[in-house]
């Protein structure tokens, strides 16, 4: 509890939109993460690196209860988002997961238009009405994601018929469609060429306005571009956790410092 009030005084609680408490997370005999405490921030890009294997997408998998799909995970600790037990028994997964948006490695829009892959979402969760305010939906996503511009003319098209750059920020206009609070993002542009990489990173500058965003990246460049905080992961323990500035030019354990200057990793 004293590190928990350490914290708060140096973050203004109000500000925290997750939190995580001694996190642990198994497959069968495997202990895949140890002792995770870390807060996330509302409004905030959070980046997680690593080397592969440490950890980093399976504690981002923890925060919308992915792990639930596989037969052989089990999580342990307290994760709370808001305040609220998102593993408490009452809690709806599905409705859980419409709250914390996800977008995966490799682009994967449904094979449906472009328009039924951003309405998907606010269909099965109900959120609107009338077709109209559907439609309404469709083209804020559409515009929060950077791609209105580019399909309005073409949104009854199959969403696969996309540029793979296109397609991920598609798949982002599909996570923000059922009004998230935060955003997942899991290496979201490590099947990007350049220039769509670019093109999603100043998304994820905009999208972090209205949204806690957590991002798992293999690129320490792109970790230092688009995040605030970055939290460093090391054979399933978060070793560090700080301002990204601060990680990137001071860090404070050694195996941070390795892995920075590329001895491991």
């Amino acid at each position: 509890m004293d590190d928990l009030r350490t914290i708060e005084r140096s973050v203004d609680v109000k500000d925290i939109k997750i939190t995580a408490r001694k996190v642990q997370v198994f497959y069968g005999e495997k202990h895949a993460l140890k002792d995770v405490d870390v807060d996330i921030l509302d409004k905030t890009v959070t980046a997680f690196i690593g080397p592969s294997g440490c950890g980093k997408s399976t504690f981002l998998r923890c925060l919308n209860r992915m792990n639930d799909t596989v037969s052989i995970a089990r999580v342990e600790g307290d994760i709370r988002i808001d305040g609220e037990d998102i593993y408490d028994k009452r809690v709806d997964p599905v409705q859980l997961r419409a709250k914390v948006g996800m977008v995966f490695q490799k682009p994967n829009p449904f094979p449906k238009s472009i328009y039924d892959n951003v309405a998907y979402g606010p269909k099965i969760h109900g959120l609107t009405r009338s077709k109209s305010e559907l439609d309404g939906i469709v083209e804020e996503s559409l515009k929060r994601a950077a791609l209105w511009n580019e399909v309005k003319d073409r949104l009854h098209e199959p969403g696969t018929g996309l540029s793979g750059g296109q397609q991920q920020r598609l798949c982002i206009a599909r996570a923000v469609a059922t009004s998230p609070e935060v955003l997942l993002m899991d290496e979201p542009c490590s099947a990007l060429d350049p220039i769509a990489t670019a093109q999603v990173e100043e998304l994820i500058d905009e999208l972090r306005r209205n949204y806690s965003v957590v991002i798992v990246t293999h690129s320490m460049q792109q970790a230092a571009r688009v995040s605030q905080k970055t939290a460093f992961f090391h054979l399933g323990n978060l070793v560090e956790y700080g301002e990204t500035g601060a990680i990137f030019t001071n860090p404070q354990d050694p195996r941070t410092e390795s892995y920075i200057t590329g001895r491991i990793g």
